[in-house]
């Protein structure tokens, strides 16, 4: 156990005694081995030139067993900071210095590729140019189908207006009143359109367009629409109907409104069919229905060209007391419609007017002003349309009728305004063609000549003058 404490104590001695001698001879250039030092030492007690320092790369001495390495003087020599002042006068030079003037490059000629932009761009002006013509006297009027009366009214209007040179009617074919009210009011490029005019009374009614009072205007109202009640030849009048299918035609269109309208104020029950009336006709003809109702001015081309061994026939629908607010008498012959009616025969019916109807367009819109241009040369130029080959139902037309229940466009107003004849000149025309219309004996063919006529024409307008407007709806 002694022992073994003193072998410890004499390593532990000769642990702190080699490190010493080996940091002595690493200073006095002596090895442990008592050999010489093959590379000068370094005092660092002393200062040395810097010049015979030396150079960072050469390896560092080790020390001894400790591991420890010798520390080397930093250089002290550095690169003076540039001064502030000595780049002060170089940037006063560069604001001193004087600007030189770009010279212009030499003009090109333009080559082929230039020309032809040049030329493009001026097609394109061009082309913007006649566009803006062109689109400055566009009036889209919407009117009805193919075999109906309005395509036929719009037309016309085509083929006399668009002589002119700031001006171009567009017909477009509707699909019944209601439709074309939608599309006049948010249709892009619908500006003028032709309706019934009791379909303001059926907007209201069903709520279908807020403020269409204000919103809707009318220009004229055209002639009178016919109500056609076609059925099979077992039946004769519209009270023979009762609990019957009936076609009212599309929904939405101008014939459904009116047939429901009528079929309700005459308290006739029957089932209501929605079709189109070449598919009505036919399903006539096969039992399936037992009428169809058609509001188009006569004569029309739809019933005008029927077959007359298909066994139709044109039944009648009094003038009752309940229908006069909102609709007018009117009859059918076998001129009108020979497989209909038979020879020397007149069927009784209702009509309703046609009314050319616009949007209330403020005063100052570009819309306003290309709609009163259109009013302008169509109320000029009323009498080519009364001349054949035009539609016969321009014959009815009065310029100057007022309709309950709407108000007149300002343009047209204005127009009639300045040309008060025209408007009093038409009512004759108007009141000779009711006439016509409601007689059909010989007693009044006396009534319609000499003093007795102008008597009744007196009555007529006193009579105009006495009917109450169509009540409104509350806004």
């Amino acid at each position: 156990m002694r022992s073994a404490f003193l072998f410890g104590t004499i390593f532990f001695f000769l642990g702190l005694a080699i490190p010493s001698l080996s940091h002595a001879a690493f200073h006095t250039g002596v090895s442990t081995r008592g050999e010489a030092a093959a590379t000068p030492r370094i005092d660092p007690t002393k200062k040395h030139p810097v010049s015979k320092l030396p150079h960072r790369s050469a390896p560092t001495p080790r020390a001894g067993a400790s591991g420890l390495r010798a520390k080397r003087p930093r250089a002290t020599t550095r690169q003076p900071k540039k001064s502030r002042t000595t780049s002060a006068p170089r940037r006063a030079n560069k604001r001193a210095a004087p600007k030189t003037r770009a010279v212009r490059p030499a003009r090109i000629k333009p080559t082929s590729s230039t020309s032809a932009r040049s030329s493009k761009r001026r097609g394109t002006r061009k082309l913007s140019v006649t566009a803006t013509r062109v689109n400055a006297g566009r009036v889209g009027l919407i009117s009805g189908g193919i075999s109906g009366t309005y395509i036929r009214i719009a037309s016309d209007l085509a083929a006399v207006l668009n002589k002119r040179d700031d001006l171009r009617i567009l017909p477009i074919a509707g699909q019944g009143s209601v439709q074309n009210i939608t599309d006049i009011l948010y249709l892009k490029g619908v500006d003028v359109g032709i309706v019934q005019s009791d379909v303001l009374a059926y907007i209201r009614a069903q709520k279908l367009h807020r403020n269409i009072d204000r919103r809707i205007h009318y220009i004229t109202k055209l002639y009178n629409e016919e109500f056609h009640l076609v059925g099979g030849r077992e039946f004769s009048s519209i009270t023979d109907l009762e609990g019957k299918s009936v076609n009212f035609g599309v929904k939405g269109s101008g014939t459904y409104m009116t047939a429901t309208t009528v079929f309700r104020q005459l308290g006739i029950k029957v089932r209501p069919v929605s079709v189109d009336q070449p598919l009505a006709l036919e399903q006539i003809r096969r039992g399936e229905i037992a009428a169809t109702v058609f509001v188009a001015g006569k004569p029309t081309t739809a019933l005008s060209e029927l077959d007359p061994t298909f066994g139709l026939r044109l039944l009648e629908v009094p003038y009752a007391a309940a229908l006069q607010d909102a609709y007018l008498p009117a009859t059918f012959s076998a001129e009108d419609y020979p497989a209909l009616v038979r020879n020397g025969k007149r069927v009784n019916s209702i009509a309703v007017g046609a009314v050319m109807a616009v949007y209330n367009w403020p005063s100052d819109t570009d819309r306003h002003a290309r709609v009163s241009r259109f009013v302008e040369a169509f109320f000029r130029s009323i009498a080519e349309f009364r001349k054949k080959p035009r539609h016969p139902k321009w014959q009815e037309v009065n310029l100057a009728a007022d309709l309950p229940g709407w108000t007149r466009f300002s343009a047209a107003a204005d127009w009639l305004a300045r040309n008060p004849l025209e408007g009093r000149n038409r009512l004759r025309v108007s009141f000779g063609s009711f006439l016509d219309q409601t007689s059909g004996d010989g007693a009044s063919g006396a009534v319609r000549a000499g003093a007795d006529r102008d008597v009744l024409f007196q009555q007529f307008l006193k009579w105009r003058q006495s009917q109450p407007a169509a009540p409104r709806r509350a806004q």
